[in-house]
C-alpha cells in the first residue's frame, strides 16, 4: 500500500471529503488528490497535519515506523467495523 492509499483512507474514514481535507490544510483539492493517487510525494508537514486531523495519529507513527500500512487498516478496522474494500481498490 501507498501513502497516498493510507491518506485517503484516514481522511475518509474520518468524513472529509477532498475539498474539506485541502481547506483544513490549505491545499488544493487537485493537491490532495495528487497526493492520495500517488502523483505528488506528501512532505512530513503535511503527513503530521493530516493525521492529526483525521484522528489518525497512531496510524501514521505506524506507518513511519515501517509498520505495513495493509496490516494498520486491517487493525483499524477490527477496532471500527469500517469496510475498506472500496476505498483501497479506488
Amino acid at each position: 500500500m501507498t501513502t497516498g492509499k493510507l491518506l485517503k483512507y484516514i481522511r475518509v474514514r474520518a468524513g472529509f471529503s477532498q475539498e474539506t481535507m485541502a481547506s483544513l490544510l490549505h491545499r488544493t483539492q487537485s493537491c490532495i488528490s495528487k497526493i492520495e493517487s500517488g502523483r505528488m510525494k506528501v512532505d512530513i508537514e503535511t503527513f503530521v497535519q493530516w493525521t492529526r486531523l483525521t484522528n489518525s495519529t497512531e496510524v501514521g507513527i505506524a506507518f513511519l515506523y515501517g509498520v505495513d500500512p495493509a496490516q494498520i487498516i486491517q487493525m483499524v478496522m477490527q477496532f471500527t467495523g469500517v469496510a475498506v474494500g472500496l476505498i483501497l481498490a479506488g
